[in-house]
């Protein structure tokens, strides 16, 4: 598909307070009258009986529901194919793994698929891919774009304090991505799409300057949420994950295959977006501000990632995706980069 041919965007988004109990109503005006349910583990104690109120109100039939805590690829197949042939929609309502569950369930059956995070730790809740186990390694594989993307920011007011950081980690991450991109078409190694660049930097910039006094505002939560919401439709707009995912991403990839036990996706890519608006020289000010006064920086110390693990993930960046070609891909900035996880004066202060 030519990228911004034929791109597709939500059919629903609903974003806010008690958007949950109304879940029914915007699945009613879809026409969606039957539907198969997904839940992370343990919720649904929490969510269950205001979500089977709202369908139940609205007459929609849930044919199945149970919670899943799996993202095998082979158990996900199976899964697939196991959901009744009248299944009008796949809702996942829960964490990342119980989204790229049903995300990929609903996209082998082609079905439409709901989206019902319970956090704003990343943005894969509107991305096109699902992080998945591949032969027991975790492997992002295509899917589709979800049709409905219902957020209440009440719940994700209730979730700890670390998946908020890691959302804001992963969303300043478009500003060192989107910098790569336009360095990697200089290069001669792509072609930007600016329609999505402009998207992915309206998503951002929202965010960074939306004015809060709590990482709990609802304000600053919603402006979150919809900005990941927005790195989504820029990806499908580029028809890859380059405006949203550089080289702060791949030093994140990097982690994963190197620690036993990796900390939450954004908050290493929050750390690596930091190393890496450095090395680009490029709104390093801003990056550094808003990890600082958010209290990203004081969450991200009281975890005790390692420098070293930080330096052999810069090495092995390139080879997480050696089609592209970020400032990781060439072997100054990589020196750069290492040099600077030595000697900053602020990282001194966030690894060990």
């Amino acid at each position: 598909m030519q990228a911004g041919k034929g791109i597709s965007i939500p059919s629903i988004l609903k974003v806010g307070k008690g958007a949950l109990a109304r879940i029914g109503s915007y699945l009613k005006k879809e026409g969606i009258e039957q539907v198969v349910i997904f839940f992370g583990n343990g919720l649904i104690d929490l969510f269950g009986t205001d979500v089977m109120a709202s369908l139940k109100q609205e007459e929609i039939r849930v044919l199945e529901y149970s919670e899943l805590d799996t993202v095998d690829i082979d158990d996900i197949i199976t899964l697939a194919f196991a959901m009744p042939n009248k299944t009008q929609a796949v809702i996942s309502i829960g964490g990342g793994k119980v989204i790229d569950a049903g995300k990929y369930a609903a996209f082998l059956r082609n079905i439409p698929f709901i989206s019902v995070p319970t956090s704003s730790s990343s943005d894969g809740f509107s991305s096109a891919s699902a992080s998945l186990l591949v032969h027991g390694k975790r492997t992002s594989v295509p899917a589709r774009l979800a049709y409905g993307i219902i957020v209440d920011t009440q719940i994700i007011r209730t979730a700890p304090e670390k998946f908020i950081y890691s959302g804001i980690g992963d969303m300043l991450s478009k500003i060192t991505a989107i910098y790569d991109w336009i360095y990697e078409e200089k290069c001669g190694y792509s072609e930007v799409n600016d329609f999505a660049v402009m998207i992915a930097k309206k998503a951002v910039n929202s965010f960074v300057r939306t004015p809060y006094e709590s990482i709990k505002d609802e304000l600053l939560l919603k402006e979150l949420v919809d900005s990941l919401a927005m790195s989504g439709i820029a990806n499908e707009i580029a028809g890859s994950s380059a405006p949203t995912s550089g080289s702060e991403h791949l030093i994140s990839h990097a982690l994963d295959k190197i620690l036993e036990i990796p900390q939450l996706h954004g908050i290493q890519v929050g750390i690596a977006t930091y190393i890496m608006s450095k090395v680009q020289d490029h709104r390093y000010v801003r990056v550094e501000t808003v990890l600082r006064e958010t209290g990203f920086f004081d969450y991200a110390a009281t975890l005790q990632m390692k420098r070293d693990d930080f330096i052999r993930a810069i090495d092995m960046a390139p080879s997480i995706k050696p089609f592209r070609h970020t400032y990781l891909h060439e072997e100054s900035y990589r020196e750069a980069a290492k040099k600077l996880v030595r000697e900053d004066e602020v990282l001194s202060r966030v690894l060990v």
